[in-house]
């Protein structure tokens, strides 16, 4: 259990990193931010918030001959070890990143890098590093006043709603290579297994229900949550026949992904491992309740899909000039 209501930003150094197969450089700032009291609480919510928010899903630095190998374990052995090296060994880290951003997709950004004091995690306070990265540049305006004229100013910045990515590394079970949480800093079958889902999500919303109507909505992703279920491999074609009821959302699913698979980090994700427990997680996080305008829930079950769409039929009544619903059964079953 991780608690951060009481954690204190002790030191931060930011640089930019750019992308190294597009020729991108960094910039390495050469003392740490100087923090205010009026730019702490808004950092640390920026930082914070992602962390709070997702399941607690650990990692460790691993290495297949040693721990003391692994140049992230090292990084972070040295700054627990002297905290007031922090600002060297974040330079050590941004390069670190600019040579492993080799992938044509990894956008350049400003890394955050970060000393924090009394986090709770476990009912143990440790200390611990962020690494934090954004990548989002956000249109927002600014006004002026010009004379007799308000005038609009178009600018761009860092959304503060928003992290793209960070991990946090705390000082606790060093011999196992520490306790680390992430946002979107590691790509596993995890990762990957938990972002297409959410993509089908947004598919889903977005095509599926205003093309068709609330009960094909949830009866997509129910396949699509079957599937993943039943598989150990994902592919994507397969998938795509396989819960795509109506072949004509198919090309729209292509498009939706060109269009929004960055957002979702699966934009050349066609065939993956799939993670058992990130299918798991998400079967509690979807909803499967079709609400109606008259106060009333039909909730469908995501362990037997056929059963919705067998003894759950659509209609119009013309009489009422209200749509129905028509559920067959047998019995009622006791709750």
């Amino acid at each position: 259990m991780l608690n951060l209501y009481n954690t204190h930003i002790e030191t931060l150094s930011i640089h930019r990193v750019g992308n190294k197969s597009r020729n991108e450089s960094q910039f390495l700032s050469g003392q740490p931010f100087s923090l205010t009291d009026e730019i702490v609480p808004l950092m640390k919510e920026y930082f914070f918030r992602p962390f709070r928010e997702k399941e607690e899903n650990y990692f460790q630095f691993a290495h297949e001959v040693d721990l003391d190998y692994n140049e992230m374990f090292q990084f972070a052995s040295e700054v627990f070890a002297n905290p007031s090296s922090l600002h060297d060994v974040s330079k050590k880290i941004t390069n670190h990143l600019f040579e492993q951003s080799n992938h044509p997709h990894i956008k350049n950004g400003e890394v955050y890098v970060t000393y924090l004091t009394n986090v709770n995690i476990d009912n143990n306070v440790v200390d611990a590093i962020g690494v934090f990265k954004s990548e989002v540049q956000t249109d927002f305006l600014q006004f002026e006043e010009r004379g007799t004229t308000l005038e609009m100013i178009l600018q761009q910045g860092i959304n503060l709603s928003k992290l793209d990515k960070g991990c946090l590394i705390f000082n606790y079970k060093k011999e196992e290579g520490y306790k680390i949480l992430s946002v979107d800093a590691f790509q596993d079958e995890n990762f990957i297994t938990k972002k297409y889902l959410k993509f089908c999500q947004g598919f889903a919303k977005d095509v599926v229900f205003p093309a068709e109507d609330k009960k094909q909505e949830v009866m997509f992703m129910n396949r699509s949550v079957n599937y993943f279920a039943k598989n150990d491999q994902f592919e994507e074609s397969n998938f795509l026949n396989e819960v795509m009821d109506n072949p004509d959302l198919i090309p729209e699913f292509r498009s939706y992904k060109v269009d929004k698979g960055e957002k979702y980090s699966i934009e050349d994700v066609t065939t993956f491992p799939i993670a058992n427990s990130a299918v798991s997680d998400a079967r509690k996080s979807i909803k499967n309740v079709i609400n109606l305008d008259t106060h009333i829930q039909i909730k469908m079950d995501f362990i037997n899909p056929e059963s919705a769409e067998k003894f759950v039929e659509k209609g119009w009544d013309e009489e009422k000039q209200m749509y129905y619903y028509l559920v067959y059964f047998n019995k009622e079953q006791k709750s």
